[in-house]
């Protein structure tokens, strides 16, 4: 069954326990962090304090996302405050395999997340270390964004890369995802679907969080 992981960059920053708690009471599988540096992409979010408080609120798995330049410095770090799954942009690893396997010594899922312009085809070599593979649908950075199209093909062709080669990762999109693209988005092959501002601005968030449970779950069943 897909996954419904509401994104932390969305929420009131004011109110971040309230948003771990309402993902805790909610549908929601887990909860998607972004880390941004201000140096891979054009912004700054969340350093370890924070994601250890939210770790300490939210009783679902944290799935991060390390939007961030040289991310092999800080990984056992995040490990320590409560990541789940690690994941890292193709575009900041030159040395990904390497990374890839430092992530997994650590006993947590390792990811690998490519930026709206990067060809699915480039992580040929890799699907079978990983366990997840983060397909970004807006360019990473900033939420609220449109959601890109030509996504949908880079999840099909994905997906029947991770056939071919037998690998165990599952399909995440991240960016412009809701109601509305949820039921097309599993249909051809996601599993995981972070959702932000379409769960944090919605008038009932954990309501929209159960619409977008109930979206996956009848194209599931199709």
């Amino acid at each position: 069954m897909p996954l419904i992981a509401p994104s932390l960059l969305a929420a009131n920053f004011n109110e971040l326990g309230k948003a771990a708690q309402l993902i805790n009471e909610s549908e929601a599988d887990w909860f998607h962090v972004d880390v941004m540096d201000g140096r891979f992409v054009p912004n700054i979010s969340f350093g370890f304090p924070v994601i250890e408080a939210v770790s300490e609120t939210c009783h679902k798995p944290l799935d991060v996302h390390l939007m961030m330049v040289e991310p092999e410095k800080y990984i056992e770090r995040f490990v320590e405050v409560g990541a789940a799954v690690v994941t890292v942009h193709y575009e900041a690893c030159p040395h990904l395999h390497r990374t890839i396997q430092q992530i997994k010594a650590t006993g947590v899922k390792a990811g690998v997340a490519l930026n709206p312009h990067t060809p699915v085809s480039l992580l040929k070599e890799i699907l079978p270390d990983i366990d997840l593979v983060l397909i970004m649908s807006v360019n990473p950075g900033f939420g609220g964004q449109k959601f890109i199209e030509n996504t949908y093909n880079k999840v099909r062709e994905a997906k029947r890369m991770i056939l071919e080669c037998n690998s165990k990762a599952v399909i995440e999109i991240d960016g412009g995802v809701g109601p509305n693209n949820a039921t097309q988005l599993v249909k051809a092959g996601a599993e995981v679907l972070v959702a932000g501002s379409s769960v944090f601005k919605a008038e009932n968030p954990m309501a929209q969080i159960s619409l977008l449970k109930e979206a996956t779950r009848d194209s599931f069943m199709v």
